[in-house]
């Protein structure tokens, strides 16, 4: 999926560090959700769908990508 992504309003979570050791979302763009490294905010971004991104976060929250 390729979107353009130069008016992306890039966020971290409250709960990141100084360290730069965290990922960035963007949730501004019409129809895709954009992700990055903090520490590489000109490099590549991961784009989803919205739906993937929350299915994502679902399975965080409950465990089912635990080692």
């Amino acid at each position: 999926m390729t979107a353009d992504l130069r008016g992306a309003r890039w966020r971290k979570s409250s709960f990141s560090a100084d360290t730069g050791n965290c990922v960035e979302v963007a949730s501004n763009l019409p129809g895709v959700l954009a992700v990055r490294d903090s520490k590489d905010p000109a490099g590549p971004a991961l784009v989803v769908a919205p739906g993937a991104w929350s299915a994502f976060l679902n399975g965080v929250r409950s465990g089912r990508f635990e080692a």
